[in-house]
């Protein structure tokens, strides 16, 4: 019996590598002192692993911003724009991941979508007809080398070709299928100069192939595979599956010859039934993914050898996780503020490894690991979680009318005009501003408790009264307060919700520098008092036009914490939209008249698989939003916003939300949901983002113009709003000015030309 891990966290215990980087953005450090910081990581990982005691110990899942991406500049899809720099290969690298203004040009970044199923975002490969993929880089063989001389053999990993040309967006006439010989000419290189190199095994990830599949498709993949392997030579390949099952392509997965498949046992629902009804070739290695990469919950270790119980006939196993351990905090070793008797329930990335250990010991001798196992049991023969039977009546009374927001949206529309006399493309922000230095330092010191609450709450105000002022001053129709008290759009909902409980280093990277610490779900959830009632207030104070209150939705707070296991995602998410129904009714009482509920997550946990979409996610997520609106006034303007996940094929749903605006992250995708839009006859006022927030570039008044144009193009003029992609909290201070007064100049513009 063996252990292996699909991938491991790379930004570091401490975020090393985000810190580094972001001194690299700043030109505190070279190129060389970057890299020096990644292999300085690479090292310290690889070892870790070691001592765990882990037998397969990948390589190429280190990465500066993102693999995907990584995969796409080792193969050379690099857009010619993107070329004409002449920059260096780590500046072309990184300007592909955040854009470029300056003297060599003027370019936007790709577009940046959410991972599957996950809350990591990848960064999307853009193919045209002139694209040559092949072979340019270097990267993966010369990390495997690297750890070579540490006396490490590790399992060099990489997107396989199949997913990556899928997850490609292309500008031309040519598609996926058009690049697959140059694929297999590009691996085929690959596959050569690994095995000069002295590998042995060689990871492809192909977690594409758990999504719903054409026909068409799987004879697709199983073609490209057939022509690929023929020239692995003496190479093992790994083909690695995650985030759920292979129910399209199992029995051409396993006739293809792979010498090793990883298959999910934890999302998976189908995956063991796939192995009883067809087995498993008793040359090749399973992979079985039974430790969960997603969620920090301890293994229940006698579920787990249960499981593998019914894969006896499976003749060699190698103990995996379900999927990179990217996607959980990388130890517990730092959380030192939670009691034992909690973070006994827990397993992070480090404490994963552990678990893989000790099932690999009790398999191997159960007798002589008993301890292992009764421990681990007695964990699971306890009540763990803490019910508020309040709570749970609540939730149980609902009924269809409380989900029902009357007067209908159209009716409402009017009332709202009358009240809230916007001008035509009303303009606004998606929340935040900028968390400078300073920001974060009086958030510490309060929390630390160096200066008093008086201290720390005049020091927001006054940062409210500057934001305020700015957004007069440049003309914003709808305001916001900026949020300069919230540390996490969940964690700081979380910190004044009963049933949560909160890390101190438990980061989890969202995308390139950017972490993201989630809240855990402990037990029943309820709001004890007023989260965001004082701030909202006193902003609307400084302002007669509107000042939006501020409010994360429940999905998206339960779909960026660690979920409880013992009751439904529905559940959780119902209890969570009546405690931001209590906040909701209690920003309307104190005179806020526009809303902003944000849903960024909506699309996170939609089953992968478009069959169990309504029946397993969307006929109560999409329910759960309206609970939260449902009792305020026909005059109060709901607004939620939603960013980097595709839309399009969800676009009805949205609409039944039944917001009465919804602002939409659309710069990076080149506004495609547009198109959507139009097509079902959208009825919810909608803000398009006109601008990437996530690059420093600062677009001009000009591009705003034309983005603004090519919106009226497709949609009536009286449902668009004018808006940046998502909130500013990630960007500086001159960029986030300047963005926003080119923007509010541009909405100025287009409406004196109508």
């Amino acid at each position: 019996m063996k252990t292996s891990i699909i991938g491991f966290p790379r930004v570091g215990e401490l975020r090393e590598l985000k810190f580094a980087t972001e001194k690299y953005f700043r030109k505190e450090i070279t190129a060389e002192e970057l890299e020096a910081n990644g292999k300085e990581l690479r090292k310290k990982h690889w070892q870790l692993l070691v001592d765990q005691g882990i037998d397969f110990i990948p390589s190429g899942d280190f990465s500066f911003f993102d693999t995907t991406l990584d995969t796409a500049v080792l193969l050379n899809i690099v857009p010619a724009k993107y070329q004409e720099l002449k920059l260096s290969p780590l500046e072309t690298y990184f300007v592909l991941a955040r854009g470029y203004q300056g003297e060599a040009g003027d370019v936007k970044a790709l577009a940046m979508k959410k991972w599957f199923n996950t809350n990591y975002h990848y960064m999307v490969p853009e193919i045209d007809d002139h694209t040559e993929l092949r072979l340019v880089g270097d990267k993966i063989f010369t990390i495997f080398n690297e750890a070579k001389e540490y006396g490490i053999t590790t399992r060099p990993t990489i997107l396989g070709p199949f997913t990556l040309l899928k997850l490609a967006t292309y500008h031309g006439k040519k598609r996926a299928e058009d690049f697959y010989e140059a694929a297999i000419i590009a691996y085929a290189q690959i596959f050569d100069r690994l095995a000069d190199l002295g590998c042995e095994w060689f990871q492809i990830d192909e977690p594409a192939l758990v999504l719903d599949l054409s026909p068409v498709e799987v004879q697709q993949f199983k073609a490209l595979y057939q022509k690929l392997l023929t020239k692995k030579g003496s190479l093992k390949i790994l083909a690695q599956t995650y985030f759920g099952d292979v129910r399209d392509t199992y029995q051409e997965l396993v006739d293809l010859p792979f010498d090793g498949i990883g298959l999910d046992f934890v999302e998976g629902r189908k995956t063991l039934s796939l192995l009883e009804e067809y087995g498993f070739p008793k040359e090749k290695l399973l992979f079985a993914g039974i430790v969960n990469g997603k969620n920090i919950w301890k293994n229940n270790y006698q579920d787990t050898l249960t499981l593998l119980e019914r894969l006896q006939s499976v003749r060699h196993i190698v103990l995996s996780t379900s999927c990179s351990l990217l996607h959980v905090p990388f130890t517990l070793a730092n959380e030192t503020a939670l009691p034992k008797e909690v973070t006994n329930y827990f397993a992070f990335a480090v404490e994963k490894l552990a678990e893989l250990n000790d099932l690999k010991k009790i398999v191997e001798d159960k007798n002589r690991n008993k301890d292992l196992l009764s421990t681990n049991s007695a964990l699971f023969d306890q009540e763990r979680f803490s019910r508020n039977e309040q709570v749970a009546k609540k939730v149980k009374a609902l009924t269809k009318a409380d989900f029902i927001r009357l007067p209908a949206l159209t009716e409402r529309a009017v009332i709202q005009k009358e009240k809230l006399n916007l001008p035509i493309l009303p303009t606004t922000t998606i929340g935040s501003f900028p968390q400078t230095k300073e920001v974060k330092q009086n958030r510490a010191k309060f929390k630390k408790g160096e200066i008093s609450e008086d201290e720390y709450t005049a020091f927001n105000k006054e940062k409210i009264a500057e934001c305020v002022a700015f957004q007069e001053e440049i003309g914003l129709d709808v305001l916001v307060h900026g949020e300069f008290e919230r540390n996490d759009m969940v964690e700081y909902f979380g910190e004044s919700l009963e049933g949560y409980l909160f890390t101190e280093k438990a980061w989890v990277q969202s995308y390139g520098t950017r972490c993201v610490k989630p809240p855990i779900i402990w037990g029943d959830v309820s709001r004890s008092k007023p989260i965001t009632v004082a701030y909202s207030k006193y902003a609307q104070t400084l302002t007669d036009k509107p000042m939006k209150g501020m409010l994360t939705g429940p999905v998206t707070i339960l779909n960026w914490s660690f979920p409880r296991e013992d009751i439904s995602l529905r559940e959780s998410t119902l209890q969570l939209a009546l405690a931001i129904q209590e906040e909701v009714l209690d920003l309307e009482a104190n005179g806020i008249e526009i809303i902003q509920i944000d849903e960024a997550a909506l699309r996170e946990k939609l089953p992968l698989r478009q069959t169990d979409w309504h029946s397993e996610y969307l006929d109560w997520a999409i329910p759960a939003f309206r609970l939260v609106h449902s009792r305020v006034q026909p005059t109060t303007q709901i607004h939620t916003h939603m960013c980097y996940s595709e839309f399009a094929d969800i676009i009805q749903d949205i609409d039944n939300m039944d917001a009465d605006v919804i602002s939409f992250e659309a710069s990076r995708s080149n506004l495609n949901i547009l198109d959507a839009l139009k097509a079902i006859d959208f009825q919810t006022q909608v803000g398009p983002g006109v601008y990437d927030i996530h690059s420093p570039r600062v677009p001009s008044v000009e591009e705003i113009e034309g983005t603004i144009h090519n919106i009226l193009n497709k949609l009536p003029i009286e449902k668009v709003w004018v808006n940046p992609d998502c909130g500013l909290k990630t960007r500086g201070v001159p960029e986030t000015e300047a963005s926003l007064k080119n923007l509010a100049l541009a909405a100025k513009k287009v409406r004196g030309g109508v």
